[in-house]
């Protein structure tokens, strides 16, 4: 039996990007589980019908979550 991949949860997210002059704090990225500083360009994304399980993500963790997982501690 052919492996289906897993369903990405974020796939259907909202999504907008940060200027890095918009970013006033720190936040922890789920896709590495690190810090994006202030100051650091990201993505925000959004799913549907759950605005309080917004997460920021950086750009690169953001493009790759479908072919990694999260990074630990």
């Amino acid at each position: 039996m052919a492996k289906r991949p897993p369903h990405d949860f974020w796939a259907d997210a909202e999504t907008r990007m940060i200027q890095p002059y918009q970013a006033n704090k720190t936040y922890l990225c789920p896709g590495c589980n690190r810090d994006i500083p202030p100051g650091t360009g990201h993505i925000v994304a959004v799913p549907p019908e759950a605005a309080d399980l917004r997460r920021h993500w950086h750009k690169g963790c953001w493009n790759g979550r479908a072919t990694r997982g999260p990074r630990n501690r």
